[in-house]
């Protein structure tokens, strides 16, 4: 079985309270970790891989953010997902041709742009480029960002998510739904549901999300920035030390 059918496969048949739980590395040490833990697949999430070769969200170079997809998939013997926002205008073949080298499973498509919401049709013209292109050997997660740069109407959120799955996606991620909103989503969404679990705020558990309709869960930069935090104490930790020597 393809890495790209293994991955397929963990999304389907999922008990309610059981979502598909998919660590977010940010490079290939993290990626070990998480695969090592025992997690079955990874999703990298694009602003943390730009915090960790140096970047702004949004910012990191396409070559790089290919580059490192290509390390973390390499790092590990499960299946790896790449986020890589909305394309960076690569015309859909192009795209497909460089995950599918990269060694990535599958990716994650925003239908926003500079935090501008994309027409969905043209969004949805798009995905169905991207399908074509990568038949099935690339899980296709369509973002929804009506919650992060719309105006919040779930509606909207499940007529996009509508035209998106009939174009071929394979799971619908409407990040930053509100928790409340959930069980409304996932009784109008066809197919896998992707929802974002914030570790900054006491949210709900993956679990709990998995009861309110989660099929998958995901953390977007949330592990890279709580590695980070760590280190910072660690750091902090050794201020006043004698240099080297002190460290034993």
């Amino acid at each position: 079985m393809s890495g790209s059918a293994v991955f397929r496969a963990l999304h389907h048949r999922r008990p309610p309270g059981d979502p598909l739980v998919l660590p977010g590395p940010w490079d290939a040490a993290s990626a070990r970790v998480f695969a090592q833990a025992g997690f079955p697949a990874l999703a990298t999430p694009s602003a943390g891989v730009a915090a960790s070769l140096g970047y702004e969200d949004g910012s990191t170079p396409v070559e790089e953010m290919f580059a490192a997809v290509a390390r973390i998939a390499r790092a590990v013997d499960v299946p790896v997902s790449a986020d890589v926002e909305a394309g960076y205008g690569l015309p859909a073949k192009e795209l497909v041709e460089r995950l599918l080298e990269a060694g990535a499973v599958g990716c994650n498509l925003e239908d926003s742009d500079g935090g501008v919401l994309k027409d969905p049709h043209e969004q949805a013209e798009f995905l169905a480029e991207v399908r074509a292109a990568a038949g099935d050997r690339l899980f296709l997660n369509a973002r929804v960002d009506t919650f992060a740069h719309g105006d919040g109407d779930p509606e909207q959120a499940v007529r996009r998510a509508a035209l998106y799955v009939a174009a071929g996606a394979d799971c619908v991620y409407p990040i930053l739904a509100p928790v409340q909103v959930l069980p409304l989503l996932r009784a109008q969404i066809q197919g896998p549901l992707n929802v974002l679990a914030r570790l900054d705020d006491g949210g709900p558990s993956p679990a709990e999300l998995g009861g309110l309709g989660a099929t998958r869960i995901t953390f977007g930069p949330g592990l890279q920035r709580r590695a980070a935090q760590a280190l910072r104490g660690i750091a902090q930790g050794l201020t006043g030390t004698a240099g080297p020597a002190g460290l034993g």
